[in-house]
């Protein structure tokens, strides 16, 4: 696994505690004092060594809040027709980021720029969501946003008219849940809180359609180290040692990495084989210290008998989409997500 390029410390904060009071460190954008004291920079993250586009010739984007009480935020992104072409409707990808469930923002560059491709590559509307953070905010908080998100979402397919920028390219029926990282470990919570027996009630009179889900190398954990958690080299950036230290700080007190929040198959995990899921696609990358993990869910998936598909990028490392958004690794991810999406539409249709 190659070292990659990736976020500096923060330089623009207060002065940093003595590193004595200090027992958690990411990076100095979030430090834990012996006190239980939280303190957490304000500092975008500075990239190395490359830049990244903040627009797209073909694609609109606007940001809002969808949770005023919690301050929460999404950025929306709509493809725009060519010269003389018809707007249409386009599928709606909401996206949740990743970081670990620590760090992390929609409005992060490497996000925005991965966004803006997703949106005009794969033509559909990426609605971006913010989520809490921990170690303020424990798990399971930014799973119930996600879950809140979703109910902004169905708000706004009930009341279209409430915001036409949206409503106008948005096919509300055509709904899928992405996310990247933590996001992805989001994206399943959702998956299996959708296809639960008290939400099947609820189905038929869902204003929106979730019609799948995509989790982009999703960051499960488990007390067992996997072989390619125990081959990590301790020098790379994304190491054990940094994800043991998200758990950590994410986890409700006392937690261990088994806990239903990170491990899919722990045993206080919920029973899977009961869960109705929509069809899934599992990516995982061939360098990613969470290789394993992503291949066992989804071949546990599929003896289950779940519609669940995986792909993996064989010489890729965790999160090369955000890393590089303008690789043609990038593309080539956009590419298979699009192919999912038209299948999943399809077979819908098929069977409607």
């Amino acid at each position: 696994m190659p070292t990659m390029p990736a976020i500096q410390s923060a330089t623009g904060a207060a002065a940093a505690p003595p590193a004595s009071n200090v027992v958690e460190d990411l990076f100095g954008f979030v430090r834990v004092l012996r006190d239980g004291t939280i303190l957490r920079s304000p500092e975008q993250p500075v990239f190395c060594p490359a830049t990244f586009p903040d627009s797209h010739p073909s694609v609109q984007w606007k940001e809002a809040v969808y949770d005023k009480a919690k301050n929460l935020r999404v950025r929306m992104y709509k493809p725009v027709p060519a010269a003389g072409g018809e707007a249409g409707k386009r599928p709606v990808l909401v996206h949740f980021h990743g970081g670990g469930f620590c760090l992390g923002s929609c409005t992060w560059a490497n996000v925005h720029a991965f966004c803006l491709r997703l949106a005009a590559e794969a033509g559909a509307v990426v609605l971006s969501a913010g989520y809490r953070l921990a170690p303020e905010h424990s798990l399971p908080a930014a799973v119930d946003d996600g879950a809140g998100f979703l109910r902004w979402l169905r708000e706004q397919a009930v009341n279209a008219a409430d915001d036409g920028w949206l409503a106008e390219a948005a096919d509300f029926g055509r709904v899928f849940v992405t996310g990247d990282s933590a996001g992805g470990t989001i994206a399943h919570h959702l998956a299996v809180r959708g296809g639960s027996a008290a939400a099947a009630k609820h189905g038929e009179l869902d204003p929106i359609k979730i019609r799948g889900y995509v989790l982009l190398m999703p960051f499960f954990g488990g007390a067992r180290r996997t072989p390619s958690e125990a081959g990590c080299p301790a020098e790379v950036f994304l190491n054990l040692e940094l994800f043991d230290r998200f758990w950590r700080l994410s986890l409700p007190a006392g937690a261990t990495r088994d806990h239903p929040a990170a491990n899919p198959f722990g045993p206080d995990s919920p029973a899977l084989d009961t869960v109705d899921f929509r069809p899934v696609l599992a990516v995982a990358g061939g360098l990613d210290m969470m290789r394993d993990r992503v291949v066992d869910y989804a071949e546990r998936l599929a003896a289950m008998g779940k519609p669940v598909e995986l792909a993996e990028f064989a010489g890729e490392p965790h999160g090369f989409y955000t890393l590089d958004p303008g690789s043609e690794a990038t593309g080539e991810l956009i590419r298979l997500v699009g192919r999912f999406v038209d299948g999943c539409v399809a077979a819908s249709e098929a069977s409607a």
